[in-house]
């Protein structure tokens, strides 16, 4: 990727190109990542190239699988080197995937290299990044810093100690690090091993005996009130479909003691089951103000014989066809009533429900608030220029662009805040054609206070001083 090129890649236009000269250095607020809290507070160097790059990347180990690797060279038992060189032979494949785009990005952004990598050229870039990661300019913390971040939220279930955050805050580090309440295992009750193990790891941290189902809540209740203190804003859930049965408290009990009891727990259960507990989670965000992540319609872990071997997110997740209109509608709809509906942002995996999802969020609104609910950026395997220009098609054509809070990396990599300049050369080309089309008056200035708030500002207000 020459530098004529980079200066110029997704810009079509000297209108886009002078909108992203404009924008191309807004700080960053990355409202939801994977990336591990303990790398950063430990702050300890990266190994090598593939440790910061490929291990753990089930977006890399996807492409090599379909290249025909063995498991070995993906998340098996090789060495690092042979990982990297695996990686090597797959990536010039990638063309027309933004694993192509993302990995020379970060390459260049990164390691100063413009070299393509394959097969001929990997025992170079091998060597070259592994000297750059020995720098103290790449140590977890300043790549945080010299990718200009300025929030960033991790992941976390509600069993972690938080010793790690804790950590970060009192080293007073320049970078925000704030923890996301993500209590996916919570609502698992049908797989009983999974919850068991759960369940021991949550009385464990909090102190206490869960014997029953009050016992249960009180102890969850304490952990959202343990990452409140720590500074979090947000609750992140990944379901396949929004649960919005009408659950009382007495069924809750009643399916709880079923699995004390090693009893089934039937279908129609697990749907109440995770709706009251949506519904709760959703009460107790609201009480705290916080912004509820729903990331709806991934059905996950699809290759039994891999989630046995290599465990959970290992690569084998696909988009799922679930129905979501009327049960979406309900969910928020019953605490918009309640008076208890806290700010939430929508996420869809399938494009089919791109318009569906951008209609919702104008159902629900308060008073004086601007954007209360949101249609956030295009997830997973819609993190392409396509997907990314038809989600923000879709926001622009029934909702409100302006009001649009940002990219987010959803990554595990400290590589992959490249992705938010790849999303910002895509709206700037995106409005540069606009403009060259006429549908946009040609106003610079306007545009680019436009995109500031689309890439800093409204992410910005919209998570507030924390």
């Amino acid at each position: 990727m020459s530098s004529k090129f980079y200066s110029d890649f997704l810009l079509e236009t000297d209108f886009a190109k002078a909108l992203y000269e404009s924008s191309s250095t807004l700080p960053i607020i990355d409202y939801h990542s994977h990336l591990p809290v303990e790398v950063i507070a430990k702050n300890e160097h990266f190994k090598n190239i593939t440790d910061i790059w490929i291990r753990g990347d089930h977006y890399k180990w996807r492409a090599m699988r379909l290249n025909g690797i063995p498991e070995a060279f993906c998340s098996g038992e090789s060495n690092d080197w042979e990982k990297f060189e695996a990686w090597s032979n797959t990536l010039p494949l990638t063309i027309r995937n933004p694993l192509y785009h993302w990995s020379n990005l970060e390459l260049r952004r990164y390691f100063d290299i413009e070299e393509k990598l394959t097969p001929k050229t990997a025992k170079a870039i091998w060597d070259k990044s592994n000297e750059f990661l020995k720098l103290d300019s790449h140590s977890p913390r300043e790549l945080l810093k010299s990718s200009n971040v300025q929030v960033l939220c991790t992941t976390d279930d509600p069993a972690d100690s938080l010793e790690h955050h804790k950590k970060i805050r009192s080293d007073s580090f320049e970078v925000k690090v704030i923890p996301t309440f993500r209590p996916d295992l919570a609502l698992m009750i049908d797989e009983p091993l999974i919850f068991k193990e759960w369940i021991d790891r949550l009385a464990q941290r909090t102190d206490r005996e869960i014997f029953n189902f009050t016992s249960f809540l009180e102890a969850l209740k304490l952990r959202h009130d343990s990452f409140a203190e720590v500074g979090c804003c947000f609750s992140d859930h990944g379901i396949e479909r929004c649960y919005s049965d009408s659950c009382s408290e007495a069924d809750a009990h009643r399916i709880f003691n079923k699995y004390l009891n090693g009893e089934m727990v039937g279908s129609v259960d697990v749907d109440l089951w995770r709706s009251y507990l949506m519904y709760e989670f959703a009460r107790w965000g609201h009480e705290k103000g916080w912004t509820m992540l729903l990331h709806i319609g991934a059905i996950r872990n699809n290759n039994h014989h891999m989630l046995n071997k290599v465990g959970r997110d290992s690569g084998c997740d696909s988009i799922g066809d679930f129905e979501h209109a009327k049960s979406l509608n309900l969910f928020l709809g019953s605490l918009d009533l309640e008076g208890r509906l806290p700010k939430t942002v929508l996420f869809n995996s399938n494009p089919r429900d791109n318009l569906l999802f951008a209609s919702i969020i104008g159902n629900f609104f308060e008073d004086g608030v601007v954007g209360k609910v949101q249609y956030g950026p295009s997830w997973w395997f819609l993190d392409t220029p396509e997907g990314i220009i038809k989600q923000l098609n879709a926001l622009s054509q029934v909702g409100l662009f302006s009001h649009f809070i940002g990219m987010v990396t959803d990554s595990r990599s400290f590589l992959s805040f490249t992705r938010h300049d790849y999303f910002r050369r895509i709206v700037c080309n995106m409005i540069g054609e606009d403009v060259r089309r006429g549908l946009i008056d040609n106003d610079i200035t306007q545009l680019k206070r436009l995109l500031e708030k689309i890439f800093y500002t409204n992410a910005f207000k919209y998570i507030g001083d924390r």
